[in-house]
């Protein structure tokens, strides 16, 4: 079975052929399968928000291809189009971009645009509301009444509503308080869980990529430095140190018990997993085995910039 998503050698350049030409994508490649839960990292400026964009056809390709379900999305009008509603884009604060009467008509306006009949757009906007945690009686309301962690679940689900194959999320939490993120981006996640569909996440966050994300994809210097499991890249936490990147605070600790010395994994990078592991170098210890890192392993994973 083909991937849901492929890039193919994507270049993109800003103002090309003129004095303000800025590369900002260089020759990205990746492959994306069906059902996937993928994070995006990397420092502003790397090429994220950019990359976002080309995936359902809002920037076009300098050179290179994006394909869906095996599709060039530039090589037909329609195929364009329908890259528009089949990959939905969340971007930052997207409650800015609300404009309708009522919170009602906002979730619709995709769905309308889709050319769907009455009834399936109100089955969408209610079925959507439900996946962002909205209150029916909200629904009648103007969107500008509506608190801030409000707004973005409305702009949320106006996407959700479309029923995108793949849902692009460029830091949906930002700006909230961490139980309004917290939320948001569990109905993310169940939303996923409940319908199967593909979710790409940007995030700065490494302990909400480390939570949600099955595989992560790294950016440095508008080229991708990592795409692996997320127990494979947070392994390698010295080297997006280096890049200038953070990883998430429980894997800094594991990481400086290793520079100390102390015989635990480097790979942490969720707290239920630090306390097995500390539960299981307890009983280590208990049972007279030594917890003492060999000198190779302490200098492989050690932590130097945490």
């Amino acid at each position: 079975m083909k991937p849901i998503l492929e890039v193919k050698n994507l270049t993109y350049i800003y103002s090309a052929g003129t004095p303000f030409e800025h590369k900002a994508l260089d020759d990205i490649s990746f492959s994306v399968e069906r059902g996937e839960f993928i994070g995006i990292i990397g420092h502003t400026g790397s090429g994220k928000s950019t990359l976002m964009q080309q995936l359902n056809g809002l920037l076009k390709p300098t050179s290179g291809t994006v394909l869906l379900d095996g599709q060039d999305i530039w090589s037909d009008k329609k195929l364009t189009r329908q890259a528009r509603f089949r990959v939905g884009l969340v971007f930052q604060y997207p409650e800015y971009q609300l404009f309708e009467e009522t919170v009602y008509k906002d979730i619709a306006f995709g769905p309308k645009n889709m050319g769907l009949d009455e009834a399936e757009i109100d089955r969408r906007v209610h079925e959507a509301a439900d996946f962002v945690g909205l209150d029916p009686a909200l629904l009648e309301r103007s969107p500008f009444e509506l608190s801030g962690g409000q707004k973005r679940r409305v702009a949320v689900a106006g996407v959700m509503a479309m029923k995108p194959r793949i849902l692009v999320l460029d830091e949906p939490a930002a700006g909230l308080d961490p139980e309004g993120r917290d939320d948001i981006l569990s109905e993310v996640k169940e939303y996923h869980k409940k319908t199967g569909t593909t979710v790409l996440l940007v995030s700065h966050s490494m302990e909400d990529i480390a939570k949600y994300a099955n595989r992560v994809l790294v950016m440095s210097n508008k080229k991708i430095a990592m795409y692996d499991t997320v127990e494979k890249v947070f392994a390698r936490a010295p080297e997006l140190l280096e890049l200038g990147l953070s990883v998430p605070q429980v894997t800094k600790i594991f990481l400086k018990l290793r520079e100390m010395g102390v015989d635990v994994p480097a790979d942490v990078y969720t707290i239920p997993y630090a306390v097995k592991m500390i539960l299981e170098a307890k009983r280590r210890r208990e049972a007279g085995e030594s917890l003492v890192l060999p000198r190779e392993a302490k200098k492989e994973g050690g932590a130097a910039g945490c």
